[in-house]
């Protein structure tokens, strides 16, 4: 639609070996049934991918829309994700923190982070007395 502000629609049409009524009529055509149902589509694809947390790629709501019956192609799937600009990501798994805990849960530090030793087994001897 910007290149109808830029161009008048007759140069365009001129050039691209169209009719103006052909124009015209196309652009008052109603939604086709093609587009209706990718239009549907779209929608349950924003769903599940809403419901996923943003973290279902292209196969696993295509597994989803599968099972819940309707036959759609994996690759329609992944271009509909491109055009809904969908990226899924993956969160990083859970690991608890080892040096910010509260005092209670804090691992002592009984070398005082100095691991320098004279002999082998000096600093775990220290350790071990404890």
């Amino acid at each position: 639609m910007d290149a109808e502000k830029a161009y008048p629609v007759a140069f365009m049409c001129t050039n691209l070996n169209v009719s103006r009524s052909g124009y015209y009529e196309w652009c008052s055509r109603p939604v086709s049934e093609t587009e209706k149902w990718r239009e549907d589509l779209k929608r349950m694809i924003r769903a599940i991918f809403d419901d996923s947390h943003g973290t279902y790629g292209y196969r696993r709501i295509h597994a989803v829309l599968v099972a819940s019956g309707h036959a759609v192609d994996d690759d329609t799937v992944r271009r509909l994700m491109r055009e809904l600009d969908l990226v899924p990501c993956q969160p990083k798994p859970w690991r608890p923190a080892t040096t910010e805990a509260d005092i209670d849960h804090r691992i002592p530090d009984l070398v005082r982070r100095d691991f320098t030793a004279e002999a082998p087994g000096e600093k775990w001897d220290c350790c071990r007395d404890r």
